[in-house]
């Protein structure tokens, strides 16, 4: 599978688990399905940084989010 995806799917999974991790301690729960999504998460970004270990960086971030909607939407 394309290193790109992966990468762009764990960021996007993990980005959006943090709203749930803040939910669940403002309720007093414990956060465990918003830690595992995370720890999901942040396996795909490492997984896709060990396939490609020069091409993620802050300034490529955007880049890297336009190739993968664009070579998925066409």
């Amino acid at each position: 599978m394309d290193p790109d995806l992966f990468f762009v799917v764990g960021f996007v999974i993990a980005v959006l688990a943090i709203p749930a991790i803040v939910s669940a301690l403002l309720d007093g729960r414990a956060p465990r399905l918003p830690a595992y999504l995370i720890l999901i998460g942040g396996l795909m970004i490492g997984y896709a940084v060990q396939q490609r270990p020069t091409s993620y960086g802050f300034d490529t971030l955007p880049d890297v989010f336009v190739r993968v909607v664009a070579r998925y939407t066409q």
